[in-house]
């Protein structure tokens, strides 16, 4: 069983050890281990029951800490580095013989951020190496934005919690490779896609997902196309459509809420009174788990205006609802079939 950990030296010492530590950062809650240490970071993927083929994101102190993970960081990749770390952006970059193989499942880059939250900072300073963390929580399910949810879903398989209070973004770092001579974004996230274009002075292209290639080794976490995923089916809808329940089962409602709506909701999850999108990604996995737990036997959600973090939500929550069958017999609503039920 793990325990809650305040003093970040021991902590440190637990890492250094080779044990497996939750920590804060301004995305989602990560499990962390040393990159270096292969036999550490196998316990990842025991703990989280996470395939090998799904790489993980190594963590650093400082873009100073660069030289430990890359020995020929490319131009736009320092370009990105000094415009948005420490910072919600993950670069992927030519890794070192330093990075476990495990780290990357055997490809040749390796995902690198420099996290802003104190807590993460501090601890990585202590520790003075790279460290690899992927999202606290089983493998597929609801990424975890508080300690409380780490314990929930790890508790009996790793060492200790660093408590920081709820994640501020609230959704994963966005991801970008700059392995080619044209960088991708692999995974939206919390970095902002029109921000990272000012930046560069062009249009970047976002990966889709493919799910012919969900048993392959993955370029980024958060590629497969079913990830983050409630237990309860999910099935997601128009942003602007009115939304009601589904006839005879219980069903509740994730909103970014800027409208009112229908009171035959078992249970509604408004994420904001205003609709902004920075309220709503720090309150998003929060709500979903809300509503995982909630008993329910479907869950609906709008879709979020296709822009700055509203392009992360969209993407967690067509993850999330890839492949989701609400209800029992022949009732096949899927999330790409969903608004036949739907008021014209």
């Amino acid at each position: 069983m793990s325990v809650f950990l305040n003093n970040l030296e021991q902590a440190s010492a637990l890492l250094k050890a080779g044990r497996l530590v939750a920590f804060p950062t301004e995305t989602v809650y990560g499990l962390g281990a040393d990159a270096g240490n292969s036999v550490a970071v196998a316990g990842i993927f025991k703990a989280k029951q996470r395939p090998s083929f799904d790489p993980l994101i190594v963590h650093i102190a400082s873009f100073d800490q660069i030289r430990l993970v890359c020995s020929d960081l490319p131009d736009v990749a320092r370009k990105l580095a000094l415009a948005f770390w420490p910072g919600p952006l993950t670069l992927v970059i030519p890794r070192n013989d330093q990075i476990s193989d495990l780290v990357t499942s055997g490809l040749p880059g390796v995902g690198v951020r420099v996290p802003s939250h104190p807590v993460a900072l501090e601890l990585l300073q202590l520790v003075g190496r790279p460290i690899a963390a992927p999202s606290a929580n089983p493998f597929g399910r609801i990424s975890p934005t508080t300690a409380q949810h780490v314990l929930q879903g790890l508790g009996e398989s790793i060492d200790a919690i660093i408590d920081g209070g709820p994640c501020q973004v609230g959704v994963e770092s966005t991801v970008v490779s700059c392995m080619g001579p044209i960088p991708v974004i692999l995974r939206p996230g919390g970095c902002p896609k029109e921000a990272i274009e000012d930046v560069l002075g062009f249009s970047l292209e976002i990966a889709q997902p493919d799910p012919k290639a969900d048993d392959a080794a993955q370029a980024s976490p958060g590629m497969l196309s079913r990830h983050y995923a409630p237990r309860t089916p999910l099935i997601l809808v128009d942003r602007l459509a009115v939304a009601y329940p589904l006839p005879g089962r219980k069903c509740g409602l994730l909103t970014e809420g800027t409208r009112h709506w229908s009171n035959g909701f078992d249970r509604i999850e408004q994420l904001s009174d205003t609709g902004d999108l920075r309220t709503c990604a720090a309150r998003f996995f929060a709500g979903l788990r809300s509503l995982d737990s909630a008993a329910l036997d479907v869950i609906i959600a709008h879709r979020f205006p296709e822009f700055d973090l509203g392009i992360a939500l969209n993407d967690r929550l067509q993850r999330a609802s890839a492949g989701s069958i609400a209800g029992e017999g022949g009732l096949q609503l899927q999330h790409s079939e969903s608004m036949n039920w739907l008021p014209a």
